[in-house]
């Protein structure tokens, strides 16, 4: 299984989102800090979910990152999140 779905199996498990687009960004950052050959080091993630609602944006960051503790020791150097609920739009 590859990070990228490695990463939406843990967020649909975890959030039950109604909208997740995970983005490999690794091949932008070739040559920059935490880039291994094969890439699957930089993601972006987009999430909407009513596991959101009432979190801050501190919240679900940490709640994001808890979630992909395990990948995140393992292989990924870094993780953009755009984390909301339902309420906020999905900008």
């Amino acid at each position: 299984m590859t990070m990228k779905a490695r990463i939406e199996s843990k967020l649909r498990e975890a959030f039950a989102p109604t909208r997740l687009e995970v983005v490999d960004e690794s091949e932008r950052h070739r040559g920059h800090a935490g880039w291994r050959e094969g890439g699957e080091t930089h993601f972006r993630v987009h999430m909407v979910s009513d596991a959101m609602t009432g979190k801050s944006r501190i919240e679900r960051q940490r709640a994001v990152n808890r979630c992909l503790a395990e990948e995140l020791d393992e292989r990924v150097h870094a993780l953009s999140l755009d984390v909301r609920a339902p309420a906020d739009g999905e900008g």
